[in-house]
């Protein structure tokens, strides 16, 4: 099992680690991010996971960096508060991927991939809720709509109608059957794509509340940068970059202007924006790096920089 960091040197790039600093990796993963980083300069690093298996990996890499490398077992949304407990107040850097780990994709344990023959599981925290559990126990509607909202599936309807029919007579369990009971009522994708990729992409992102750690981890992340801080974020698939797009946007005021429906927001004088973008366009891996490394196809990387106190965009 081997896990390659995406837009590795575009990430340390963007966020251009500095001796003495203090960085944060939200996602460590496989500690591709954070080996590079602390290899890069003589900083602190953060680095966060709210998978312990990925933390219990960690402690390799942190024997290598004594003193450098802090793993916490938390949730990137949280790192406000995890980082408080700990006295650091401001950040020179934050890198987030927004991928699923080769780790967790290549257990079959874990049940995250189509490849593979395992429990429906699809939990990064190994608590909570199931995807078994959603599959099993939503009302047909719901299932739906959870489809077509966080996978982008256009058959959603008729995919829900068939695990409703299929679970009544016997319980969903496994990814395999899953994904049996979808192909069954999907044509094959003619760009190659299972057919069943939305699907398990939507439960996985209701599983583990992804959209929403998102959002609250952006508004984490710009919380701590201290004046000419960095926040680099990767995502995968349309409904993050999305969200990291408008968040950036809005952050180094280049988003929607006040309505002019609305005079009062019209009369109010904006604030300047305390950001700036550092990526006007999504940086995207190279043919190269897709060809090594089929995972990075789909990654976008943007970058922001808190700007120095004074000084507008």
């Amino acid at each position: 099992m081997t896990h390659v960091p995406v837009l590795l040197a575009e990430v340390l790039d963007a966020l251009s680690p500095r001796a003495g600093g203090v960085y944060a990796d939200g996602t460590f993963g496989g500690g591709g991010y954070a080996a590079a980083i602390l290899s890069a300069a003589p900083c602190t690093l953060y680095a966060f996971d709210r998978d312990p298996d990925a933390i219990a990996r960690g402690a390799e890499l942190a024997l290598r960096f004594p003193g450098r490398l802090h793993l916490i077992e938390a949730r990137f949304g949280d790192m406000l508060a995890r980082l408080s407990e700990r006295g650091v107040s401001g950040l020179d850097g934050v890198v987030l991927d927004l991928g699923v780990s080769s780790f967790q994709i290549d257990d079959p344990g874990r049940g995250f991939s189509l490849r593979f023959d395992g429990p429906l599981d699809m939990r990064m925290e190994k608590r909570g809720p199931s995807a078994a559990d959603l599959v099993n126990r939503l009302p047909e509607r719901e299932l739906a709509d959870l489809l077509w909202t966080l996978g982008e599936e256009r058959a959603s309807r008729r995919i829900a109608r068939a695990i409703v029919a299929a679970r009544a007579e016997a319980e969903i369990a496994t990814t395999g059957r899953l994904a049996q009971i979808i192909h069954q009522v999907m044509p094959r994708d003619p760009s190659g794509q299972d057919s069943a990729t939305r699907s398990f992409q939507a439960l996985r992102i209701r599983v583990n509340d992804e959209l929403g750690e998102i959002e609250r981890g952006l508004d984490a992340a710009a919380r701590l940068l201290s004046p000419g801080g960095r926040l680099v974020v990767v995502a995968f698939h349309s409904l993050e970059d999305r969200i990291v797009k408008r968040f950036m946007a809005d952050a180094a005021g280049r988003g929607p202007g006040a309505s002019r429906h609305d005079p009062a927001a019209l009369s109010r004088r904006p604030e300047p924006p305390r950001f700036a973008l550092l990526t006007p366009r999504a940086v995207l891996p190279t043919m190269d790096e897709i060809a090594a490394n089929p995972r990075a196809r789909s990654a976008k990387l943007r970058a922001l920089a808190r700007l120095p106190e004074g000084i507008a965009a």
